[in-house]
């Protein structure tokens, strides 16, 4: 192979490698292998042009020129002469889908559908940044300066993702650049002729090529080069302050004082809210204390978004002012309505900090120190001048609101400024909306009525599904169609019910916030990033600005929405996960049905994961081999990490949600129980299924050397599962989760570094897969005849 083509080869690989960090953008991989394909053709087309031999510009000219053929043969072919020459109407109908692609761009959020303007952006896109990098490598021989457009592609990639993977894409990238300069160096070092390795060395000894003598040892300093300096390029960057991302993440807030001026206006917590709902680790960023009997309507509440132009709901720009020693009395809320003041102690962590300041509504004092002023229509308090919630710890008085149903059925009609203010819809909401909101509240008498008739549809009788990986849209449109596929998240719910609600001329808006959170072990409660929520608030003459709860498995129906309150039900509200493969905090429903809902919920199901597709190769064809190349690239990083991944996707479904029902709690102690024993298998302490809970739990503190936190852990864990199994009426321990954290720090504090490494990258009970594969392959072995090997005869159940 000569050393250009090996070049051309390098700068093929180099381009894929860099356009895998656009995968995370859309949901599906189809435009990848397409894009390859093209790539090749692309290629090979300067490869030929180059053996010719053609002029340099003629070269690249001729790879432009196939490359808008092939781009008009896949995409706009029906518009072209003879289904592949550029016409008019095909170079117009390009033009009409990359407007599209871009206006779906700014509609959508990863991970966007893979529509056809987004497609041809996509390919358009790998293709022109490959054509660069094979005329600056190959065509004019100077592969250095081809690095600036594999950063502009990952770059490009890196702002639009939310990150998770970045790193693992940039090595992909660098790899592939220090693939390309690798090459051209040898082939640079190759024109010169046999490299000078200094004095002879005796006969006896002979150059192997890797003992730094020869050709061999420029090309090891290089590789020695290159590898430093990735290292710093993923190291440097874990040191330098991050740029926020919105009202939840923890290191910035969404809105601010701006200065002490008089207004203030805040951002769409729209795809920060997906965001940490879908993070891999619930981060604690509030703590929380308060004397109210129940935490079930302690929703911490920031923003309240009470604008709704057609692309997105808003907070409206308000006049803030000092924030006084004592809050107007609610807007709305009567002197005959129960309500009950209440003080709560709350403690922001070190790492969130927000301008918007997190309390239970409606609050009527607040004592807090620094900057901060008050909005009083959203009876919101925001820092001034750079103020934010980082390590605060603050009191707030709240009233805790209990209308009765009677009450809210005989609401009058709300005062003028309110009904006009908080009953608008925009022209562009699509006319179903509002036929869906007279269906199904068709029979209701008053206005309380239809808001209970919403609720019930959308969290129990509708057929809607908690899912926090659909496409994020929040305008009229995405509305429609939400009501249409039925799954959604928490702002799909909450944005549906307030329009529909608005359409029937109930004032309402959207408060966005945290649930209450979960119990500790202290009698605290702790909330995290994925306790982040949004719910309608509708209003009610005499009442005031009323909570609903229209999002299944997310947080509790209040109790003037229910016909009977049942005394069992749970207190807390806990973070829901997707019926994705993403680890989160709640369960979903799964795509088999016949899976029960216990095991579902805590991942002792299995599930699918989509296999790699191969590229095909047939007769040695350029394309295949190229796309073997990058594949290989792929699985070489991707494998190793497979059971760190599978067990961190285990632990966080089994520490996930509490659900509903005390069978939800029962169950998910048990998998509590489940997760305690693969971890102490993960160091080394292998599970003995004979034993009672006590007994494992007094040989994991032996044999793991616990300090005294982390043995009464795993003892309460223990005595947790006993009560489950064996009490007449269980009645499941609050605080499980903090427990199996305890107990897992207390094992990693006391294992050498290789343990550690060792449960970390390669866990012990990641055998259950070859397990769960196991058993799948036996039933099937025994349908159709029977075989003599399996899994299990490599590695027994009974663990070693």
């Amino acid at each position: 192979m000569s050393g250009r083509t090996r070049l051309a080869l390098c700068a093929f690989a180099a381009t894929l490698m860099a356009a895998c960090a656009l995968l995370p953008l859309v949901n599906s991989a189809a435009w990848l292998v397409q894009g390859a394909f093209l790539l090749a053709a692309q290629s090979g087309v300067g490869a030929a042009a180059r053996r010719v031999p053609l002029a340099r510009p003629v070269t690249v000219a001729a790879q432009v020129l196939v490359t808008l053929l092939l781009l008009t043969v896949f995409f706009v072919r029906d518009e072209a002469f003879g289904l592949f020459l550029p016409s008019p109407d095909s170079v117009r109908e390009l033009g009409v889908l990359l407007q599209t692609g871009g206006e779906d761009v700014g509609q959508y959020s990863t991970p966007a559908p893979l529509t056809d303007g987004i497609q041809l952006m996509l390919v358009g896109g790998v293709l022109l940044i490959g054509l660069i990098v094979d005329a600056l490598a190959v065509t004019f021989r100077s592969a250095a300066p081809a690095g600036l457009p594999l950063l502009a592609l990952y770059s490009v990639a890196a702002g639009l993702s939310d990150g998770g993977a970045g790193w693992l894409f940039f090595v992909l990238a660098a790899a592939g650049y220090l693939l390309l300069l690798l090459a051209e160096g040898r082939d640079r070092l190759s024109q010169w002729g046999r490299v000078f390795g200094g004095a002879p060395r005796r006969a006896s000894e002979f150059s192997s090529g890797l003992d730094g003598s020869g050709p061999a040892a420029p090309v090891r300093t290089g590789r020695r080069i290159g590898a430093v300096a990735l290292g710093i390029a993923l190291v440097v960057p874990a040191a330098l302050p991050a740029l926020d991302s919105g009202l939840f993440d923890p290191t910035g807030g969404g809105g601010g004082g701006g200065g002490g001026g008089g207004t203030i206006s805040a951002v769409n917590p729209l795809v920060s809210l997906q965001n940490s709902l879908n993070q891999p680790n619930d981060r604690e960023v509030l703590r929380y204390r308060t004397n109210s009997e129940s935490t079930q309507d302690m929703y911490l509440r920031i923003v309240s978004l009470d604008q709704f132009d057609g692309t997105a709901w808003k907070p409206a720009e308000r006049a803030i002012e000092e924030v006084p020693s004592r809050f107007p009395q609610p807007r709305g809320l009567s002197g005959d309505v129960d309500a009950k003041e209440v003080t709560t102690e709350i403690s922001a962590a070190d790492d969130y900090a927000q301008d918007w300041l997190p309390m239970p509504y409606p609050a009527t004092a607040v004592d807090i120190d620094g900057n901060w002023r008050f909005e009083p229509i959203g009876r919101a308090v925001v820092g001034d001048r750079g103020e934010t919630t980082k390590g605060k710890n603050y009191r707030v008085s709240s009233l805790i609101v209990q209308p009765t149903a009677a009450k809210l059925s005989g609401a009058p009609a709300p005062n003028a400024d309110i009904e006009d203010e908080f009953t608008q819809v925009p022209d562009s909401l699509p006319r179903d909306v509002t036929d869906t909101a007279l269906e199904v509240t068709e029979g209701a008498t008053n206005q309380y009525e239809m808001a209970v008739k919403l609720q019930d549809w959308f969290a129990v009788s509708g057929g809607f599904s908690y899912d926090t990986k659909v496409t994020a849209g929040s305008g009229s449109a995405a509305i429609s169609r939400f009501l249409k596929d039925k799954q959604g998240f928490c702002v799909h719910f909450s944005f549906a019910m307030a329009s529909m609600a608005r359409t029937l001329g109930i004032p309402s808006r959207v408060a966005v916030g945290f649930t209450p959170g979960s119990p500790t072990s202290d009698g605290a409660m702790s909330v995290g990033l994925r306790d982040a929520h949004a719910w309608p608030e509708l209003y009610f003459e005499g009442v005031g600005w009323t909570r609903f709860e229209p999002t299944p498995t997310r947080g509790t129906a209040p109790d003037y929405t229910r016909e009977e309150t049942p005394s069992d039900s749970p207190t807390t509200a806990a973070p829901s996960s997707s019926s994705s493969t993403a680890p989160s905090g709640e369960s979903s429903p799964s795509p088999s049905d016949s899976c029960p809902a216990d095991l579902r919920r805590f991942g002792e199901c299995g599930s699918q994961e989509p296999g790699a597709a191969g590229a095909g190769s047939g007769g040695g064809t350029p394309w295949g081999t190229y796309l073997g190349i990058s594949a290989a690239v792929l699985l070489l990083i991707g494998v190793p990490l497979l059971p760190l991944m599978w067990r961190t996707r285990v632990r966080g479904i089994r520490l996930g949600s509490e659900g509903r029902t005390p069978a939800d709690g029962a169950a998910r102690t048990l998998a509590a129980w489940l997760e305690v024993t693969d971890t102490a298998w993960d160091y080394g302490i292998a599970p003995d299924e004979a034993q009672t809970p006590r007994k494992a739990a007094a040989r994991i503190v032996r044999l793991g050397e616990l300090e005294i936190d982390a043995a009464e852990a795993v003892h309460r864990l223990a005595a947790a599962v006993e009560q489950v199994l064996y009490a007449p009426t269980p009645r499941p321990a609050p605080g499980v989760a903090e427990d199996v954290r305890t107990v897992r720090a207390g094992l990693r504090a006391t294992m050498s570094r290789g343990t550690r490494l060792r449960a970390t990258f390669a866990p012990r009970s990641a055998v259950r897969v070859g397990w769960a594969f196991s058993d799948r392959w036996s039933a099937l072995k025994e349908r159709w005849g029977g075989g003599r090997w399996s899994f299990e005869r490599l590695v027994p159940r009974r663990a070693k």
